[in-house]
């Protein structure tokens, strides 16, 4: 009975912390979200523009500037060419590299942490905007980077079988 007891106060303090009453999210998040995002992409990229959906859903005004080369924004915004993928966001001061998690986003924008930004370098199966029905999914990890270049890991996401990456 103090088990089904402390997870119901548990269910009860995460609705009253993480949704409000609408059902809607809480107002910081909101308040995070209403930044402007730029997604810097090549025209013929369709991963991108999944991506950039992901983010139009999750609640972000997105703008999308096509390039035919994305190298010299790469260089501009200080992207390790290490941490290179297909796409790029700025968004509130940072710039987002490849197909990072929305949830990830929303951390970088809550905590802002002294960095340039974040990445998932290069084109991970099961990334946000890269689903695919049967293909692998496997553990990746999102990295906090500088302008110097140093990076740090930000976030694990793991696969559903828990692969030992």
């Amino acid at each position: 009975m103090a088990v089904l007891g402390a997870f119901s106060v548990f269910i009860a303090l995460f609705v009253i912390f993480f949704v409000d009453a609408d059902g809607e999210p809480p107002p910081d998040l909101v308040a995070v979200r209403d930044e402007k995002m730029v997604v810097h992409r090549t025209p013929w990229c369709e991963c991108c523009e999944d991506w950039t959906e992901l983010a139009r859903e999750s609640g972000f005004a997105v703008e999308v500037v096509e390039h035919d080369d994305l190298a010299p924004v790469r260089a501009r915004l200080d992207v390790p060419d290490e941490l290179a993928s297909c796409h790029m966001a700025e968004i509130g001061g940072y710039v987002v590299e490849g197909h990072v998690p929305i949830d990830d986003i929303d951390r970088l924008l809550a905590e802002r942490p002294d960095a340039a930004g974040l990445a998932l370098p290069g084109m991970v199966p099961n990334s946000p905007g890269m689903e695919v029905l049967d293909g692998p999914r496997p553990t990746y990890r999102t990295f906090l980077f500088d302008e110097a270049g140093n990076r740090s890991v930000f976030a694990i996401h793991r696969s559903e079988e828990y692969d030992e990456d």
